[in-house]
């Protein structure tokens, strides 16, 4: 084998996306991109646990988009797996020209795609472990600001909206504790905002197209002048990401509108229809709420609720470029 190619499963764009190769252009197989679905070949290699090649009629072992890609005659695919889960597939090729495996070559690829596997499986392991730690700070957080602000600022509420006439004494202590219910709040946000691990390696645009071709009820409005500020990067992706599971999850959508505005202000908005009678506002998940303050910790804003017609909005907000 002369040129190999090793994708795996990327949950961001339901699709596997290149992540390594040998004797092809980086650049050229960085665009190759596909499903389970549309590659039969990849198919049998993982149902039957095995090394498959093809030779005859590419076009119906592989999206046909790739049938002539870098001028392939013959493939062989091996599984990308390990402990019954599928992470993806190698595709090995002799340079374009026919070939047939030996059983060694055969076994060589086997074992590439189990050491494979156990590499990104350590991978997802350790990404899994600082999703986790980074999830407990934010719930850390958000205890935090419920001890030291909410309770308080629930008392001053009360105190203002009794309706009962405050004298000076009184209105000086409410502006005093609300001077100090600030001044914990900012305390709280100021801390460092924990990063979201390794910065993304598709950016928002990109992540947003690929979506949209695999989901025909996505439609997107994003003018030429609209960018995303670098520091906002990770975090309009998680909220783009965070709306497809919550559509996915509490609503029959017909529609996905996304829309991106800028450059002055930037502005990601995401609106489905089809929200189911059991969700509301008020049963917003933790997700949601933990963007909330990490927006707030980069200067900017999530809001999120319902909208007349059983529709549903995420709405990012920061400021532009």
């Amino acid at each position: 084998m002369e040129r190999t190619g090793l994708l795996l499963y990327d949950s961001a764009t339901r699709a596997v996306r290149a992540v390594g190769s040998h004797g092809v252009d980086k650049t050229l197989l960085g665009e190759v991109e596909g499903t389970l679905d549309e590659t039969p070949i990849a198919q049998r290699a993982l149902a039957e646990d095995t090394v498959v090649e093809t030779s005859e009629d590419l076009a119906a072992s592989l999206p046909a988009r790739y049938a002539s890609f870098a001028g392939i005659t013959s493939l062989a695919c091996g599984p990308v797996a390990a402990g019954g889960r599928w992470l993806g597939v190698i595709f090995a090729d002799a340079g374009g020209g026919p070939f047939e495996l030996t059983e060694e070559e055969r076994q060589t690829i086997h074992t590439l795609g189990r050491l494979a596997a156990l590499a990104a499986s350590v991978e997802r392991a350790t990404r899994q472990e600082e999703r986790t730690r980074q999830l407990n700070e934010r719930i850390e957080l958000t205890r935090e600001i419920h001890d030291r602000v909410m309770q308080r600022l629930f008392g001053l509420v009360l105190a203002l909206g009794s309706g009962e006439p405050l004298s000076a004494d009184q209105r000086q202590k409410c502006h005093d504790e609300l001077q100090s219910v600030l001044s914990d709040l900012r305390t709280a946000l100021g801390r460092p905002a924990s990063e979201r691990g390794r910065r993304p390696d598709v950016s928002l645009a990109d992540l947003v197209s690929r979506r949209a071709e695999r989901t025909p009820e996505l439609f997107v409005s994003w003018p030429d002048s609209a960018s995303v500020p670098e520091h906002l990067e990770p975090l309009a992706q998680a909220v783009f990401l965070e709306a497809l599971r919550n559509c996915e999850k509490h609503s029959d959508a017909g529609r996905i509108d996304v829309r991106v505005a800028g450059p002055d202000d930037f502005e990601l908005e995401v609106t489905n229809d089809g929200t189911l009678a059991t969700s509301s506002g008020a049963g917003a998940g933790l997700g949601l709420r933990l963007l909330t303050l990490e927006a707030l910790q980069h200067d900017a804003l999530v809001e999120f609720g319902a909208l007349p017609g059983g529709r549903w909005h995420i709405r990012l907000v920061g400021e532009g470029l």
